[in-house]
């Protein structure tokens, strides 16, 4: 029997505001676009749900490659929040702690949701793989991400809503560049050894063709041409093994689930 196709479970993808509002200003574009690496993350995470109790013994060096990516591309993602576009969205609006909701819930103190922290959640996901490598569980992997779901996805859902909030503060005495601001932060993450062990499982986990009726396709990410194939399938060449448990095809559509 074939494995099952992708679907968005236990975790639904979330809209974004521009597909909900219509609007193009800076603003509900960028929250748009943290709507949509949310979403590869919440693919990343639902591919790891679903296939996690099926993965056989051959197959489970890969699985735990592809687990850690998915847990350093969100790790990696927080970091460049909190180090530099969150700081520089507060410089340029002359204050201090606008984003620090979103940095919190990082930090586990999202007490709104659940005491129990989706970074520590997450910790122990990456601990556990790293501690049993191919002994792994596949029920236990289960129990942990159930364990951190719930403040996770609050987490993603609400973050998108922050930065559509930061229109208010963007005034001509203080003007807030956000797509500037972003796209810098961006591309300090774009490290030699980010693009070849990483950066697959956020690209492997974007669908774009179907999604809002395909909005998105061609416009985020903002690759296209060679570019774009060298990103989605030159580059996964590299770990294939780990790369074939993404949900989605390299040209952006859910597709078959590996195991």
């Amino acid at each position: 029997m074939a494995p099952p196709m992708y679907t968005d479970h236990p975790l639904a993808v979330i809209h974004t505001p521009k597909f909900e509002t219509g609007k193009t200003d800076p603003f509900t574009i960028e929250a748009s676009h943290m709507a949509l690496s949310h979403n590869s993350f919440i693919r990343g995470f639902n591919s790891i749900y679903q296939q996690a109790p099926r993965v056989s013994s051959a197959d489970k060096e890969d699985f735990v490659g592809y687990c850690l990516a998915w847990h350093d591309v969100i790790t990696e993602h927080h970091r460049y929040e909190e180090t530099d576009y969150f700081p520089n969205v507060d410089k340029a609006a002359g204050k201090t702690g606008l984003m620090a909701g979103s940095v919190h819930e990082h930090e586990d103190v999202c007490a709104c949701v659940s005491p129990a922290a989706f970074h520590d959640g997450m910790e122990r996901f990456k601990n556990y793989l790293l501690k049993e490598g191919v002994n792994f569980q596949g029920t236990e992997i289960v129990a942990i991400m159930d364990s951190f779901k719930d403040p996770f996805y609050s987490h993603l859902k609400s973050e998108p809503r922050a930065i559509l909030e930061l229109s208010k503060y963007n005034t001509p005495e203080t003007p807030i560049n956000i797509t500037e601001i972003a796209g810098a932060a961006g591309k300090k993450t774009m490290t030699f050894s980010f693009v070849l062990n990483v950066l697959p499982v956020f690209l492997l986990n974007m669908d774009t063709l179907d999604f809002e009726d395909g909005m998105w396709h061609e416009v985020f990410p903002p690759v296209k041409g060679m570019v774009k194939w060298i990103m989605t399938k030159a580059i996964p060449m590299r770990h294939s093994g780990r790369w074939r448990f993404a949900s989605c095809s390299p040209e952006g559509r859910a597709k078959q689930l590996e195991v």
